[in-house]
């Protein structure tokens, strides 16, 4: 009968072997020298697999990688929108449901989750049907599970004062609104102004209609655009920033600065690799390829774009200052609206139709030509320049 052996990185000894003679950590490499050798001693006929596993194979001693010892690799990667649909099927099996569950909706809403995400997710959901005394699980209990998982549970004992929450309802509504006014971005579903566990004070939730693996160059510009549109919609309403933004801008600068060091978005730098990702089965950082010269021209041609979006967010926000009025008023009122609620608030006040898709709100924008809004990639390097939001 064939074994099977399991080994984890720690028992592997996860680290090289000094190159130095004598020295290094005798404990570890008494252990690493007793696992080679009893990889070695295995007879091919005995029917015995040995399987390790690691997230920092880079880091792996060389002697464990030679053929015959573990010499074949299978990398397992975040699951795909398939995946994470069988994923939740699986962990759902026991669990009832009604009608309403969509589970490949909430798979596109849960992109980058791993297992142990949507399992939480559906234990999530249950405990909430539970508590609301249902004995089936709803497709608003899962997309609220959702939400508990990636933004913490609803802090409904952070009471806001009435300044702070307008100023947090203008925000989500300018995030929302540059949103719907762009093309080449995520339908609105939601928006809460409802403090949740891990820190944000609101926040909206776009849900993609389909999975994306390439993001093109104009997606990018809208999606920047989009994350400065909150802290837009605070300096044209209140002439005043706030440090609500943070997030949002972190996250702008980091899509900015991955345009011009590693996706060749430049046109001062074109087609130069900049930057290089290090240990990318741990989401690792990146390292600059250059001189201190050519690091300060990327910061530069970064804050070109940011600035170039910043305008073109408060653009967006200048000519839509009334709805943004009576959406933030909407907004304070409930607290959460759904993107259903968004459109029609929109529309009334605009007369532009916003073609919907389902009753949830999920929408393709068909803007009037004067709302126009999106800027051709050409013209963002005009000047020899470069070419998922919440409050903190």
């Amino acid at each position: 009968m064939p074994l099977v052996k399991a080994v984890t990185a720690s028992m592997a000894g996860e680290k090289p072997r000094p190159s130095q003679y004598g020295g290094g950590n005798d404990e570890r490499e008494q252990t690493l020298n007793q696992l080679l050798s009893e990889m070695d001693g295995f007879d091919s006929s005995k029917g015995i697999i040995i399987l390790g596993a690691t997230n920092r194979p880079e880091v792996l001693d060389k002697a464990l990688l030679r053929p015959g010892r573990f010499d074949r690799r299978i990398i397992v990667e975040k699951p795909d929108l398939k995946g994470r649909v069988d994923v939740l099927r699986v962990h759902s099996h026991d669990v009832l449901m009604d009608e309403t569950v969509d589970l490949e909706e909430i798979a596109l809403a849960t992109s980058g989750a791993v297992g142990a995400d949507l399992a939480n997710m559906v234990n999530e959901a249950a405990i909430m049907a539970v508590k609301d005394g249902r004995q089936v699980v709803s497709q608003k209990d899962l997309f609220e599970a959702v939400e508990v998982v990636l933004a913490g549970k609803e802090k409904k004992d952070r009471i806001l004062g009435q300044e702070e929450k307008e100023i947090v309802s203008y925000h989500e509504i300018g995030h929302a609104l540059v949103a719907t006014l762009l093309k080449n971005t995520e339908p609105v579903q939601k928006i809460t102004i409802v403090p949740r566990t891990m820190g944000a004070l609101g926040y909206v939730m776009q849900v993609p209609e389909e999975e994306k693996y390439l993001m093109k160059k104009g997606e990018l510009i809208s999606e920047i655009t989009t994350l400065l549109g909150g802290r837009a919609a605070e300096e044209i309403s209140f002439d005043d920033v706030t440090t609500g933004a943070s997030n949002d801008i972190e996250k702008a600068t980091s899509i900015a600065r991955s345009m011009v060091t590693q996706y060749g978005m430049s046109a001062k730098f074109g087609l130069m690799g900049l930057e290089t990702i290090q240990n990318r089965y741990l989401d690792g950082r990146a390292v600059l390829n250059c001189g201190e010269e050519t690091e300060s021209q990327i910061d530069g041609e970064v804050m070109k774009i940011l600035d170039h979006c910043y305008e073109e967010a408060k653009k967006i926000i200048r000519e839509h200052q009334e709805v943004l009025k009576k959406l933030a008023a909407h907004l304070i009122e409930k607290e959460t609206i759904t993107g259903k609620e968004f459109v029609e608030i929109f529309e009334n006040e605009t007369g532009i139709k916003l073609k919907k898709k389902d009753a949830e709100g999920k929408i393709i924008e068909e803007p009037a030509q004067e709302t126009e809004t999106e800027t051709p990639a050409a013209e963002i390097d005009a000047e020899d320049s470069v070419t998922v939001e919440e409050n903190e």
